[in-house]
């Protein structure tokens, strides 16, 4: 199918589906009841970024800068930008030791309950079989289908495939290497780097300054209908859960191209049966059309509309990095309790190593977060925010990479989910001793607390209730430093 063909195509379905290109008529789509019942997914950064393995999975851009580490690291081991550019890793993402049944299994064991491997970023080779791009890797580099093989393997397995696309970005992404002699400016080469357009508000210098205005410099329409085709064949290809997108969509050429998407995306949704979301950031839809997504950090109270966090358990970079830090598993898990006490889905990404194995730094945190959520998940899964989220001296701050630093919950730190009649109260630090102050008993009016249980245990828990707070003792030993929760029956 050629490109007009599909827009075509595109056009054709929306005028005759539910939904059509407009706010107001995708404004009554709503937000999936799996995706809010299972709040938990693994993001996935894989691509060919990870046989460099250094600074992040920007190397393609930073390799071209000539102010950046990244440019003397290449030409110290590879060469010369000109002579082994971005292009030449491809015959060396092997993905040799890649089993997309095992990492599904390992997920599985995880707790997580949908999957989101990026199908493309910013460095413009995509991860799956695709007709718009012939640097893919099913035709070079591991010569499979990683998008397609993952989602053979969720189907068996009951989790939910979905996939992200970062091709928004490439449309500048590597536009350093038009100021040094390197392959980029090679037009042998144009359909792989992109027009790498370079201005001045897209110099790497103030990227992320421009880049978040909404104004700054447009895509043109050629490119603008390619992105969308290319988008709308991955929605027609895997029919993903969720489709994610990273940030440059907010700008203001991409508008009228994200009304199709959402229509097109919604509607061959309904066509399949399926429930389905989108994930942007900054002001890319209207927050009732789609799932509003924050980067690496989090939300300081309840928001009435539903959201995601996506971070990653690597501190230093979200695909692979030989020498990355990882965050621990309390951080992670401490995290997921915080955000779902808020109304929101965690989003916790993994960057595998060239070869296709998971590190074993994060296949522990993978582990660990399994088994506490098989204690733990009934306070999790299918709940549902309470009158507050939580109690306590320690809260998020309301942004993005607000997730450099673990959060320092004391023992007095409780977060609150709800599901059936049950009030889910985590202690973010366990102790022997509990006081929630929230709990206390209030006059004249109040709720009965028939019951306190801990999960995990099978100890009868003992309680007082009294005007200073809900006061608990409990005898079991205490494994770990990992939230406990507290089953709590209101009456």
């Amino acid at each position: 199918m050629t490109t007009k063909e599909y827009l075509n195509l595109i056009d054709k379905v929306n005028e005759n589906g539910k939904f059509k290109a407009d706010w107001s008529s995708l404004s009554q789509h709503s937000v999936p009841e799996w995706y809010m019942h299972d709040k938990l997914g693994v993001f996935i950064h894989w691509g060919v970024y990870s046989v460099p393995a250094f600074g992040n999975e920007w190397y393609s851009r930073g390799m071209y800068d000539k102010n950046s580490r990244e440019f003397e690291h290449h030409r110290k081991t590879w060469g010369e930008q000109k002579v082994f550019g971005y292009k030449d890793f491809i015959p060396m993402f092997k993905a040799e030791k890649f089993n997309a049944s095992d990492w599904v299994s390992l997920f599985k064991k995880a707790g997580m309950k949908y999957i989101m491997p990026v199908a493309e970023h910013h460095d413009g080779f995509a991860m799956y079989d695709t007709q718009f791009n012939r640097w893919n890797a099913k035709e070079m580099g591991p010569m499979r289908d990683v998008v397609g093989e993952l989602k053979a393997k969720c189907e068996k397995q009951g989790l939910e495939l979905c996939a992200s696309t970062h091709r928004a970005e490439h449309y500048f992404f590597m536009n350093p290497g038009r100021l040094c002699d390197s392959d980029i400016n090679d037009e042998k080469y144009v359909d792989f780097y992109g027009p790498a357009v370079y201005c001045e508000e897209f110099d790497p210098a103030i990227i992320h300054i421009t880049t978040a205005d909404t104004y700054s410099k447009g895509a043109s329409k050629e490119w603008l209908e390619d992105w969308l085709v290319r988008t709308c064949e991955i929605i027609d290809k895997y029919q993903p859960s969720v489709l994610y997108f990273d940030w440059w969509i907010h700008n203001h050429s991409f508008k009228p191209y994200l009304k199709k998407l959402a229509a097109y995306y919604y509607n061959r949704a309904e066509e399949w049966g399926k429930e389905v979301t989108i994930n942007y950031k900054h002001e890319a839809f209207p927050p009732n059309v789609a799932t509003f997504d924050v980067e690496r950090g989090a939300l300081s109270g309840i928001s009435p509309i539903y959201w995601q966090t996506d971070t990653a358990i690597g501190k230093l970079s979200w695909g692979y990095r030989f020498d990355n830090e990882y965050k621990s598993a309390r951080q992670v898990i401490c995290d997921l309790v915080d955000i779902v006490s808020k109304n929101g889905n965690l989003l916790i990404n993994i960057g595998p190593k060239a070869d296709g194995t998971v590190t074993d730094e994060e296949t522990e945190v993978l582990l660990t977060m399994g088994e506490w959520l098989g204690v733990n998940g009934e306070g999790i899964y299918g709940t549902t925010y309470w009158k507050q989220f939580g109690e306590g001296t320690v809260n998020a701050e309301d942004g993005f990479f607000k997730d450099g630093d673990e959060k320092q919950f004391t023992t007095e730190d409780f977060r609150f989910t709800y599901k059936n009649g049950y009030l889910y109260a985590f202690q973010m630090r366990p102790s022997k001793t509990v006081k929630i102050k929230t709990l206390r008993k209030h006059i004249p009016h109040d709720y009965l607390i028939e019951s306190v249980e801990l999960l995990g245990s099978d100890e009868k828990i003992t309680f007082d209730r009294n005007e200073e707070c809900l006061e608990i003792s409990i005898n079991s030993e205490l494994k770990n430093d990992l939230p406990i929760c507290f089953k709590i029956e209101i009456g």
